[in-house]
C-alpha cells in the first residue's frame, strides 16, 4: 500500500472523520475509482493554470490557483453537467425551490 493510501485510512484520520459525523466515502479496496474526481479536478488544475507559469511565490501561486477555480466553477461547461458549469448546477434556482 502506498503513502498515499495508508495517511487516509489511519486510524486517526478515521477517528477525526467518525468523530466528526464525515462519511467515509472510500470502499476500503484502496482502488483508483475511490477518488478519481478530486484526481480529474487536480490533473486539470496543474495542467491548465500550474503548469503554464513559471510560480515565484505562494502569492503569485494563490492568485493564479484562485482564478482557475472561479474559471472552473463559474465559466466552464461540463460534460457531466449536461455542459452547465457547477455554479449553474449547484444554484439552478428550480432545483433549489424543490429542496425546499
Amino acid at each position: 500500500m502506498g503513502a498515499t493510501t495508508s495517511q487516509f485510512t489511519g486510524s486517526a484520520w478515521i477517528t477525526t472523520l467518525t468523530d466528526a459525523k464525515i462519511k467515509i466515502s472510500m470502499d476500503g479496496r484502496g482502488r483508483y475509482l475511490d477518488n478519481i474526481f478530486i484526481e480529474r479536478l487536480w490533473r486539470s488544475l496543474k495542467q491548465e493554470a500550474v503548469y503554464l507559469h513559471e510560480l515565484q511565490d505562494g502569492f503569485q501561486a494563490k492568485r493564479i490557483i484562485d482564478n482557475w477555480i472561479e474559471f472552473y466553477n463559474v465559466e466552464r461547461p461540463h460534460t457531466a453537467l449536461d455542459k452547465r458549469t457547477p455554479d449553474d448546477a449547484y444554484f439552478d434556482p428550480i432545483q433549489m425551490n424543490q429542496a425546499a
